[in-house]
C-alpha cells in the first residue's frame, strides 16, 4: 500500500512539493489549504487529492494529519510553530519549510519523547545553505568563519523597487525590520536588518547589494563558528528605499490616529506596496545564493576530493575556504519559479527520506544536524541535480594571511 503524505499549505511552494511528490505514484499526496483557489492549482493532479481546511485550528489539523505516515509543512510563519508542535504530538514524521519566528529546537525534547524526526527550514536558505553549511562544518576540525548570500530577484529590474516578492511580501517586510542577530570574534551580537552593505559581483547577474537578515536562526547555536552572518541580496538602489520606508514608520505595526481613524502603518504600507511587488504573469526570475566556509580541515594532508567530492586541488596543510554557489532560473517548461523550485524540492526529497525509513533521527532537526549522517547530504544535493538545481563548488587553500588562490567551480 502506498503511503500517504499530507502537505499543510498548498500556496506557490506547497503545490510545488504536492506535485514532486506525486509525480512517481509511489505516495498517496493529500493537499491541504483554507483557499480553494491554491487547491485548483493542483486539480487533475495524478496522485494527488485536495481539502479545505482550516489548518490555524490545531485541532482540524490534527484531524488532518491522524492518517498520515509523513507530513509536509507550508504553512505561513505565523502558523510554523504551532503546526510543527502539533504534528510532533501526533507523532508523524514532519519535513518543514516555514519561516516561524520561534525557535523549533525548544521542541526538540518532546520530538524526541514521541520518537519523531522533524526537518524544520528545509528550503533554500535557511536550508540548503545549512545542509552545506554542515557538510562543511563535518570535514573540519575547526570551523573559522561562515557566511551565506542568498536573493530571489526578478530577470527585469524595474523602477522604482526593483523587486518582486517571490514569497509572502509580509515576511519579506519582516527581513527588513526584524533585528538580526550574528557572531563577531565568537560573541553572539545584534544589529539592525538593512544594516551593512556592501556591493558583490556575480558572473552571468553583474552587480548585487548585501544586508544583514536575520537568517542565521538555528545556525548561532549549532554551528560552532567565531564568525557568522547571513545576508540578503538585491539590486543596487533597493536597500535605501527600503530604509527610508522604515525609517519614516511605514512599516510600523502601531497604530495611528488619522482624522478619526486608527491605523496600523504597515496595512496601509501593504496595500500599496504589496500589488507592486506581485510578478507579472509569466515574469522570469531567479534565485541565487552562496555559501562560504572556512576553517581547518581534520586531515591537513588529505586532498579536496577526499574533503568535498567534486571540488579540484586545494591540498592545504592549514586553513580551507568552501565555496558553494546555486544559480537556478523559473522553469520554462512548467512556469515554476526558481524560488519554489529551490525552496520546495529540498523539502519534498527529505520528505521521501522520511517515508522510506532512510532518515530516522527523532528529535527537530534543521539541516545542519542531518548533513553529517552518512549518505544525506550526498542524496539530497543528486537528487536537486536531478531535478536540475545544481550546486557548484569550490575548494581553495588559504595562506596565514587569509589570501586564496581560486580553482575552477565544479557541480558537487
Amino acid at each position: 500500500m502506498a503511503k500517504k503524505v499530507v502537505v499543510l499549505g498548498c500556496g506557490m511552494i506547497g503545490a510545488t512539493m504536492a506535485r514532486d511528490l506525486a509525480y512517481e505514484g509511489r505516495f498517496d499526496v493529500v493537499a491541504l489549504d483554507v483557499d480553494e483557489r491554491h487547491l485548483a492549482m493542483l486539480d487533475g493532479l495524478r496522485g494527488c487529492c485536495t481539502g479545505r481546511a482550516d489548518l490555524s485550528d490545531v485541532a482540524a489539523l490534527k484531524r488532518a494529519v491522524a492518517e498520515a505516515d509523513v507530513v509536509v509543512g507550508a504553512m505561513p510563519s505565523r502558523f510554523g510553530f504551532q503546526t510543527l508542535r502539533a504534528v510532533i504530538e501526533a507523532g508523524k514524521p514532519f519535513a518543514d519549510i516555514s519561516f516561524m519566528p520561534e525557535d523549533a529546537l525548544q521542541l526538540d525534547a518532546l520530538a524526541r519523547k514521541r520518537g519523531v524526526t522533524a526537518v524544520v527550514d528545509c528550503g533554500v536558505a535557511p536550508g540548503l545553505a545549512n545542509l552545506l553549511i554542515g557538510r562543511s562544518a563535518s570535514l573540519m576540525q575547526r570551523v573559522d568563519r561562515v557566511a551565506f548570500y542568498v536573493g530571489g530577484l526578478p530577470k527585469a529590474r524595474q523602477w522604482p523597487y526593483q523587486y518582486k516578492a517571490p514569497f509572502a511580501p509580509s515576511d519579506v517586510v519582516e527581513e527588513y525590520t526584524r533585528p538580526v542577530r550574528l557572531r563577531e570574534g565568537g560573541k553572539l551580537v545584534v544589529k539592525p536588518a538593512l544594516s551593512e552593505p556592501e556591493l558583490m559581483d556575480f558572473p552571468g547577474v553583474g552587480t548585487l547589494e548585501a544586508f544583514n537578515t536575520d537568517g542565521l536562526r538555528s545556525l548561532v547555536t549549532t554551528i560552532d563558528a567565531p564568525t557568522m552572518v547571513e545576508k540578503t541580496l538585491r539590486y543596487p538602489g533597493h536597500i535605501e528605499l527600503m530604509r527610508v520606508l522604515r525609517e519614516t514608520g511605514f512599516f510600523s505595526k502601531e497604530p495611528l490616529t488619522v482624522g478619526d481613524q486608527q491605523v496600523r502603518p504597515l496595512e496601509v504600507t501593504s496595500k500599496l506596496l504589496f500589488p507592486m511587488w506581485k510578478p507579472g504573469p509569466g515574469e522570469a526570475e531567479f534565485t541565487i545564493l552562496r555559501v562560504v566556509v572556512e576553517g581547518e580541515p581534520r586531515d591537513a594532508g588529505a586532498s579536496s576530493a577526499a574533503l568535498l567530492p567534486g571540488a579540484r586541488d586545494g591540498r592545504s596543510n592549514g586553513r580551507i575556504r568552501h565555496v558553494y554557489d546555486l544559480y537556478d532560473e523559473t522553469d520554462a517548461a512548467t512556469g515554476t519559479s526558481s524560488m519554489a523550485r529551490t525552496t520546495g524540492f529540498p523539502c519534498a526529497i527529505v520528505a521521501r527520506m522520511l517515508a522510506t525509513g532512510d532518515l530516522h533521527h527523532p528529535g527537530v532537526r534543521p539541516p545542519e544536524l542531518i548533513a553529517p549522517l552518512p549518505g544525506v547530504c550526498d542524496h539530497i544535493l543528486t537528487e536537486l541535480a536531478r531535478r536540475g538545481v545544481s550546486v557548484r563548488t569550490n575548494e581553495v587553500a588559504l595562506t596565514d594571511d587569509g589570501r586564496a588562490s581560486a580553482t575552477p567551480a565544479t557541480p558537487v
